[in-house]
C-alpha cells in the first residue's frame, strides 16, 4: 500500500502517524495511507510559508499569474486521473468528479487572470477634499482547513485568491478525503 507524506518547505516529509484513505463505496478498496501531521508539523509548515512570504509577496503580478495558469493547466490536464481518485476517495459519481476537478482546474486560472487585474478603489472621504485610497496587499501565511464534500475545489477556491495576491498558504485537508488535495 502506498504512503503519502506531508509537503513542508518543498520536501516529503514522514509522519509519526498515517490513516487509511478509504472508498466509502467499496471499503475493500484502501487508496493509501495518508500522513497526519502533528503540531511540530504545523510549526514548520508555517514556519516555511513565513520564510517565502516576503520573496512571494514582492514577486511581480506576472510571475503569480504564470505559476497558478501553470497549476489550472496541470489540473485540467490530469482531470482524469484526478476525476477517478476524488470518485473513489469521495463516492462522488465519476462525471461529479470530474466537473469538480474541472472547476478546480478553471478556479485557477481564473485567478491567474486576476493577478493581471489588481487595481485598488478611490473613494471620497466625508471630509472635503480629501479622498480615501483602497489597495489590496498580502498579509502573510493563511492557514486553510478544508472539509470533505468538494476536496479540490474548496481547496481551489481558496487557495488561488490567497496566492493571487501575494499570500502564502498551508493547507489541511479533511481526513476522510485527503487524495485529491495531495494529487
Amino acid at each position: 500500500m502506498s504512503r503519502y507524506d506531508n509537503l513542508i518547505n518543498g520536501q516529503w516529509t514522514a509522519a509519526t502517524t498515517y490513516s487509511p484513505n478509504t472508498n466509502p463505496s467499496d471499503l475493500s478498496d484502501v487508496i493509501g495511507e495518508y500522513a497526519q501531521g502533528g503540531a511540530a508539523d504545523v510549526q514548520a509548515a508555517v514556519a516555511a510559508a513565513a520564510t517565502a512570504f516576503p520573496a512571494w509577496s514582492t514577486s511581480g503580478i506576472q510571475a503569480r499569474s504564470d505559476a497558478l495558469d501553470k497549476i489550472g493547466t496541470e489540473i485540467l490536464a490530469r482531470k482524469g486521473e484526478l476525476g477517478e481518485l476524488l470518485a473513489r476517495e469521495e463516492g462522488k459519481t465519476l462525471p461529479e468528479a470530474m466537473g469538480e476537478v474541472g472547476r478546480a482546474g478553471q478556479i485557477f486560472k481564473f485567478f491567474a487572470g486576476e493577478c493581471l487585474r489588481l487595481t485598488g478603489e478611490t473613494v471620497p472621504s466625508v471630509r472635503p477634499g480629501i479622498a480615501v485610497e483602497i489597495t489590496r496587499e498580502p498579509i502573510g501565511v493563511v492557514g486553510l482547513i478544508t472539509p470533505w464534500n468538494f476536496p479540490i475545489a474548496i481547496p481551489a477556491w481558496k487557495i488561488a485568491p490567497a496566492l493571487a495576491f501575494g499570500n502564502c498558504v498551508v493547507l489541511k485537508p479533511a481526513d476522510l478525503v485527503p487524495g485529491s488535495a495531495w494529487a
